[in-house]
């Protein structure tokens, strides 16, 4: 009785899940298949969502998280599609922006918390960079 137990749980689990990535995987594409872009609300959401999990924020650190989040997504967006400026002044811009929401988000997080984001933000750009500095070496070549 109990391995049919285990064994329908263990299908319940893995039916939840599959259904779980196909809602995040449909939200990604339209109805004809092709992908669509996120919107500030939806990114914010989702780096919101993912800075709880891993630093254990207060509701109130959630939630100013989450606005400071939607607003830098926002005005990123509105750079990203501005055809008025030059890549060198998107680059420097989201630069900006994204000092920006370092800054904010200490006003936000607790000193440990705050070197943890700070940390992970370090990782994934030593990575971007070794990603950006692979594809230059391969571009050259």
């Amino acid at each position: 009785m109990i391995c049919i137990s285990s064994l329908l749980m263990c299908l319940f689990l893995s039916v939840h899940a599959n259904s779980m990535a196909q809602v995040k995987h449909n939200h990604a594409v339209d109805s004809t298949g092709k992908r669509v872009r996120w919107t500030a609300e939806e990114k914010a959401d989702r780096m919101s969502d993912k800075l709880d999990r891993r630093l254990n924020l207060t509701h109130q650190q959630d939630a100013d998280i989450h606005t400071i989040n939607t607003d830098i997504t926002r005005r990123m967006d509105a750079i990203k599609s501005n055809t008025t400026l030059s890549k060198k002044d998107k680059m420097q811009q989201a630069k900006a922006l994204n000092e920006e929401r370092s800054q904010r988000f200490k006003t936000v997080l607790t000193p440990e918390q705050y070197k943890k984001w700070n940390d992970w933000e370090m990782k994934k750009k030593e990575q971007m960079e070794a990603r950006m500095d692979k594809k230059q070496q391969k571009h050259n070549n």
